[in-house]
């Protein structure tokens, strides 16, 4: 290297502040002349930048072999809570009494429960669902009910299984009390 290449890289590296300023004006302008030019192409510099920001999760398909699913029912003294599932488990729809307009103890009713069906049915033949399994959690007053209504709405019940959890034994009593 010659004395001659290390003067114009310092002479570069010292550069006055306001030519810096317009170097980066001028950049700028470049910038917005691109923008420009994007719109013209029927493409805004926005949508390019929604385009290029993320790539959008694929939507798996459901397991459903044969046109059957699961319909998960949970029903407790305050609330009844119906979800159609895939075969592995996967929500594809779900909905609750306060979801369909019932609120304080009109939630835990057998009337409720029937409407919560109903508003799922509709779903149910959208995903082209035939055949379910039904499995019923809980002591509520909906869970017959709701076993009831997906009869009574056309959906075909190939078994209910009770998933209900049941202590068996219990926890360690406590000591006699000694007087």
């Amino acid at each position: 290297m010659s004395t001659d290449d290390n003067k114009t890289i310092a002479d570069e590296l010292i550069q006055p502040k306001d030519s810096r300023e317009e170097s980066d004006l001028e950049q700028v302008n470049d910038n917005e002349d691109a923008a420009v030019e994007t719109a013209d192409n029927n493409e805004t510099a926005e949508e390019k930048a929604v385009a290029t920001k993320g790539r959008k999760k694929k939507k798996k398909e459901p397991f459903l072999r044969g046109g059957r699913g699961q319909i998960h029912i949970k029903s407790s003294y305050n609330n009844t809570i119906v979800t159609i599932t895939d075969l592995n488990g996967s929500v594809l729809a779900w909905s609750s009494a306060g979801k369909c307009g019932f609120k304080g103890p009109k939630k835990s009713t057998p009337y409720a429960a029937g409407v919560i069906v109903k508003s799922l049915v509709d779903k149910i033949k959208a995903l082209g669902i035939k055949e379910t399994d039904v499995e019923v959690k809980g002591v509520g007053m909906g869970r017959e009910a709701a076993v009831r209504a997906l009869g009574v709405n056309g959906v075909q019940v190939v078994s209910v299984k009770d998933v209900t959890p049941v202590k068996h034994g219990g926890v360690r009593s406590k000591r006699p009390r000694r007087v």
